[in-house]
């Protein structure tokens, strides 16, 4: 039989699910609630709205129209948040660029978007002259600065944001549009080749805002969001819209603390001053925070902070909560917008031990609302679900990107059998746990047997005079691929611990755990420090290529 659709009066309002439509209740019930911008600039929900109908305007004066790419580049700001909003319900598309690509990636990056006008902090006017002359489709800059003094100008600045606003009227009329509308794109932070483009609708956005709020409000004690809290992002913005969380936040009408750049005293200091109770980012920056200085002698009680972009050490999450941190991870990709589980745990597991606590805060979680997550072998047939048996990692969800800008064939193998393929390897167990195990690229293939590097790195980390570490397959012609730990000591360690005591150490740990026998094969090497991508996660594709050249 025929689907029956819902018959609707030709007045009734269809209600598109677009950005704008998140402002409406933070304006209604919160709008002298205050954004701050490094604990220096302040405003309310009011005045937020009022910009974001100046920048409309603005940007509207300098030729922008619907279908236009505005391209943003800032660290973590009151004005990255106003374009996050004013951009898209123009009907344009706010391209968020990774500053920390190099000249050359940023510059194929804007070509490759097309993008239409550019908004660059004056920090990075060094970049923008390098590559203005091989930019294809910019058309105006707009500047702005944190300086006290506005530093030397490229020639081709047409305006600065802080003028361009306040010449500009607070009324703008954001038009109702088809919700599928591109709203945003931004680049992968991809090992090989250049950056890959990813884009998502307003439709899509939303509804990860809904999924984000309905998983993180079902919370009982722990991992829990709620209207009082203080957010603060830590991973940028430019990076899968900060996770979604400033869109989510302003939905909720949360205080919201910007950081401009990340700097772990001024982190620390925020934290404290502002009261921050929600932060999420990668464990690089989490271990430099809790690595510093300013942070030796502060109570962290009471901030949750989702950790997602790489693996959690569990030693990580342990030295988190002696600091009274609420630490939890959060899984996702560029491709995935990116939340796809969140690891709640339930009122049993919060009166476990630490250590057993931090298992299950380091596992990747249980599927957010409307996120259909299988774990598959090669013929995409789910694996058991016993907590061991591995796959796969594949989805669906309203929120995935629908493929790469403008790379068809890539498009194709992302989504290949209907489902998106995260190229993570992972199992679930009969609790629905998703656990990621490794990515596909850096397994490590031992004996005709796959070694997880993340478990290794897991039982090295927590070895007292290890700072960090990252374990890769290198070449062996008798095993295939042997795994190899490249270890950063501790200063105070550096003369005390022996490569070949910490592979001792190792081996006997990894027999205990039950990992594969493969597993204690491994090698150790002392490096100075570890190669990481734009956004802090583990290079292991550049480590695996000269592993010998990263040695103390």
């Amino acid at each position: 039989m025929p689907v029956k659709l819902v018959q609707s009066t030709a007045s009734a309002y269809q209600y598109p699910l677009l950005i704008k439509q998140l402002l409406l209740t933070p304006l209604a019930i919160a709008p002298d609630q205050e954004i701050t911008y490094q604990g220096k600039l302040r405003y309310s929900y009011r005045t937020l709205n009022e910009r974001i109908g100046r920048l409309a305007n603005g940007l509207s004066k300098l030729g922008v129209e619907a279908g236009q790419t505005v391209a943003m580049m800032d660290w973590d700001s009151h004005r990255y948040l106003e374009c996050f909003f004013a951009v898209p319900m123009m009907g344009a598309v706010l391209q968020t660029v990774n500053v920390r690509l190099s000249p050359e990636q940023i510059q194929y990056t804007l070509n490759h978007a097309k993008a239409d006008v550019l908004l660059v902090n004056s920090e990075f006017f060094p970049i923008v002259a390098q590559i203005a002359a091989g930019l294809e489709t910019v058309k105006r800059f707009v500047f702005f600065t944190d300086e006290a003094e506005m530093p030397a100008m490229p020639a081709t600045m047409d305006a600065e944001y802080e003028m361009l606003l306040s010449e500009a009227s607070t009324v703008y009329d954001f038009p109702d549009f088809d919700e599928n509308a591109q709203a945003t794109t931004f680049y992968t932070t991809g090992t090989t080749g250049n950056p890959k483009g990813v884009y998502f609708s307003h439709r899509q956005l939303v509804l990860h805002t809904l999924g984000c709020a309905a998983m993180l409000g079902g919370a009982n004690r722990q991992g829990h969001i709620h209207r009082e809290d203080v957010y603060m992002p830590i991973t940028p913005m430019f990076h899968v819209h900060a996770w979604g969380f400033p869109y989510l936040a302003t939905m909720l009408g949360l205080k919201q603390v910007y950081p401009g750049r990340y700097q772990p005293d001024l982190i620390c200091r925020l934290v404290t001053e502002e009261k921050v109770t929600f932060s999420h980012c990668v464990p690089t920056i989490l271990h430099m925070i809790l690595t510093h200085p300013h942070a030796k002698d502060r109570d962290f009680s009471g901030w949750k902070i989702l950790i997602g972009g790489s693996a959690l050490p569990e030693a990580m999450a342990i030295a988190a909560q002696k600091k009274g941190m609420d630490l939890f991870t959060g899984y996702g990709m560029s491709e995935t917008c990116p939340v796809l589980s969140i690891a709640h745990l339930s009122s049993a597991d919060l009166d476990l031990p630490l250590e057993q606590q931090a298992v299950l805060r380091a596992k990747t979680g249980l599927p957010l609302p409307l996120v259909d997550l299988r774990v598959v072998d090669p013929e995409m047939k789910d694996v058991a679900h016993d907590g061991k048996t591995t796959g796969e990692v594949v989805v669906r969800t309203p929120w995935l990107t629908q493929g790469y800008l403008s790379a068809p064939e890539a498009s194709e193998a992302l989504w290949a059998g209907g489902y998106l393929h995260t190229a993570d390897i992972g199992n679930i167990n009969p609790a629905g746990y998703l656990k990621v195990t490794d990515r596909i690229k850096d397994v490590i293939k031992t004996g005709g047997e796959w070694t997880s590097s993340l478990q290794l790195e897991d039982i090295i980390g927590k070895h007292e005079a290890v700072h960090e570490v990252a374990v890769i397959g290198v070449p062996d012609d008798k095993w295939g691929e042997r795994p190899l730990a490249l270890v950063v000591l501790k200063p105070e360690h550096v003369d005390q611990i022996t490569e070949h005591a910490l592979r001792n150490y190792a081996a006997h740990a990894i027999e205990a755990a039950g990992i594969s026998r493969y597993g204690v094969l491994l090698q150790v090497s002392f490096v100075k420090t570890l190669v990481k991508t734009s956004v802090g996660k583990m290079n292991k594709r550049l480590m695996r290529a000269d592993p010998e050249a990263l040695r103390m």
